[in-house]
């Protein structure tokens, strides 16, 4: 597994945050039975950037906590089955690893909700992360029955981490 990880932002976490983005990302990838070796990025940022990534990739001139950028058009979120014909494109040639996409992440935000919910930043940012693979995987929250479904993935993964509010 390849995770490229940016930090962009003079605001530090006073924890290891590296260790954990990995924890989440490879108990997502378990928990989705991702049969393939996987690559994806994760950038830290800031209010300011996120909020001009969310105005031209949304259209929403905000700053918002995580964004995410799937490379998989899944019919069934987190069907694997039919990859290697319908997301040929999405395999590094270089590696075999096949390309999620990125997760931005606004570090600004991770401290303040983590206040504002009254849980650590690390349990902050393992949701964020944990929500944004999840979309990586093809589920969303437009609709309700969604929504449920995503949130039961997410509340799942961070338990199995006991990583709890």
């Amino acid at each position: 597994m390849t995770i490229e990880l940016e930090y962009e932002t003079e605001e530090q976490l006073a924890f290891d945050y590296e260790k954990l983005i990995r924890r989440v990302i490879e108990a997502a990838l378990d928990d989705i039975a991702c049969p393939y070796e996987a690559e994806l990025s994760v950038v830290l940022t800031d209010n300011g950037r996120i909020r001009e990534l969310n105005r031209e990739f949304r259209e929403i001139d905000r700053a918002t906590d995580v964004l995410s950028f799937p490379m998989l058009d899944f019919e069934t979120p987190g069907d694997f089955s039919h990859a290697e014909e319908e997301f040929e494109d999405c395999f590094n040639p270089e590696t075999g690893e096949l390309m999620l996409g990125d997760i931005v992440v606004s570090v600004d935000k991770v401290k303040e909700q983590a206040e504002n919910y009254g849980h650590s930043q690390e349990r902050e940012l393992a949701f964020l992360v944990a929500h944004s693979m999840y979309h990586l995987f093809g589920f969303d929250h437009m609709d309700e029955e969604e929504r449920e479904a995503m949130e039961e993935k997410q509340r799942n993964l961070l338990t199995l981490l006991n990583i709890n509010r």
